[in-house]
């Protein structure tokens, strides 16, 4: 950690290599998203040393923290850049809600869909471990079986 010596600079600054190790991410992954246009270098030193702020480390969190909620990096980039005409973040705001609603929707779908392979594997255990002859399946005892309202052989 350094601290700038400019006026314009005056908080924590870290280098390539701190700002990487402070956010668990690789220096190639905070040059490819800058290369994105996820994350902006406005400190520089007189060597072209790249400094980061705190602020730095705020966007790396949120990119990682979007990135577990299934955004990508384009989705993320989109927000990103909204910025540049949104002042008051309104904008960005609406987006992420649009996003997080979408989001949602689309996670909730994989656990219904997840739910329902619980229950079909829920059952096939269950009728494998209740009955005595499941070599007889589909066959005589499908009018006497349990599970037949889940089983597909049922009208065999």
């Amino acid at each position: 950690m350094h601290s700038c010596g400019t006026n314009a600079c005056m908080q924590q600054t870290y280098r390539i290599g701190e700002l990487a190790r402070k956010c668990n991410v690789t220096v190639r992954t905070i040059r490819y998203y800058e290369s994105l246009g996820l994350l902006k270098t406005n400190h520089r030193s007189d060597g072209g040393q790249r400094y980061y702020t705190d602020a730095d480390v705020v966007y790396l969190n949120r990119i990682a923290e979007l990135k577990d909620l299934d955004f990508t990096l384009s989705e993320i980039r989109t927000i990103v850049l909204m910025g540049n005409e949104d002042t008051t973040g309104q904008k960005r705001r609406n987006e992420l809600l649009r996003q997080y609603r979408s989001k949602l929707s689309e996670a909730m779908e994989r656990q219904a869909a997840i739910e329902k392979r619980v229950a079909d594997l829920s059952w096939h255990i269950q009728q494998l471990e209740t009955n005595d002859d499941f070599q007889q399946c589909p066959g005589l005892m499908c009018k006497s079986c349990t599970f037949k309202e889940n089983c597909r052989f049922r009208e065999l």
